[in-house]
């Protein structure tokens, strides 16, 4: 994966889990879809990498 690619993960990242910080104290519900969102982009982002590097051999 090259930089870019995975720096645009690790800040789409950051931003899901600073937005379910920031949700916790409003409603648990949003929290849990910012959640799932989280760690449904983190998967995404070891997906790609998984790919691109079977892709490369």
């Amino acid at each position: 994966m090259n930089k870019s690619l995975g720096l645009l993960f690790a800040v789409t990242s950051m931003v899901w889990m600073t937005a379910t910080a920031i949700s916790l104290d409003y409603n648990g519900w949003l929290a849990l879809l910012f959640f799932v969102l989280c760690i449904s982009n983190i998967g995404l982002g070891f997906m790609v990498k998984a790919r691109l590097r079977k892709s490369r051999a």
